[in-house]
């Protein structure tokens, strides 16, 4: 009996534990569930949108709290997505601070993908920073290229667009590409790291894409859902984030 009850105590006291811990990460907005779309605590939230998500109403984003987007531009040297004038333009009539992102490509020339990205993204004070968008697709997703071969062609495209657009670009990383590609490499560049739930505890970082898998109303494209994202500060610090010209 003696050791039921002491194994009882001590099953409480981790339950106690853990439901404590729970309400700090929640309440310090450390863990986020996939369709919360009022992050709180944090201030400042957003979206990421490429052509799935069709024509997109950024008023009524807007009205329903998104305070910034970033929003595909290209892929590699020769894409460019078929809805980035439009949601440009759109989120910026909206009020909606704007980002472009680049999907970057292993098997393409850093220069090609820099001019590529340059010749559709205006330099326009007010807007954040240049996106590489670093993850893994086709035969990379089961065996990644090897850092020595993925640097040169990363650096010679960040030096590119910081010339271009005379700031540091924001880095999107999974924790694997991370690992791999930029740990100790980029300390300058702001990170945007994807990691659905729980936020990243192993490095700082700017932005935090806490879900995939959100549901807003104002679009309507192939794909039903809209990736969320926080900004790790004020509204005032995100502006001074922006480009300057």
């Amino acid at each position: 009996m003696k050791h039921l009850r002491r194994t009882l105590r001590v099953l409480l006291a981790v339950v106690l534990a853990a439901a404590l811990g729970y309400a700090a990460l929640r309440g310090r907005g450390l863990l986020l569930w996939p369709d919360q779309v009022d992050p709180r605590p944090w201030e400042v939230w957003g979206v990421d949108v490429s052509s799935y998500q069709g024509e997109v109403d950024w008023g009524l984003l807007r009205r329903q709290g998104v305070d910034f987007a970033f929003i595909k531009a290209t892929e590699g040297s020769g894409l460019t997505d078929s809805r980035f004038s439009a949601n440009w333009a759109g989120a910026r009539e909206a009020g909606v601070l704007a980002g472009a992102y680049h999907f970057f490509s292993y098997d393409s020339p850093g220069a090609g993908q820099a001019a590529r990205f340059c010749s559709v993204v205006p330099v326009q004070a007010g807007s954040l920073p240049p996106v590489v968008d670093i993850e893994f697709y086709g035969p990379y997703l089961e065996q990644p290229k090897d850092p020595e071969e993925v640097w040169p062609i990363l650096d010679e495209l960040l030096a590119a667009l910081e010339a271009h657009y005379g700031c540091k670009p924001i880095l999107y990383v999974t924790e694997r590409s991370y690992r791999l590609y930029v740990e100790d490499r980029y300390p300058d560049c702001p990170l945007w790291v994807s990691m659905p739930v729980a936020a990243p505890v192993w490095r700082d970082w700017t932005f935090w894409q806490y879900s995939h898998t959100g549901e807003l109303a104002g679009y309507a494209g192939a794909q039903n859902y809209i990736d969320m994202n926080v900004f790790r500060g004020t509204r005032e610090e995100l502006k001074a984030l922006c480009i300057k010209v």
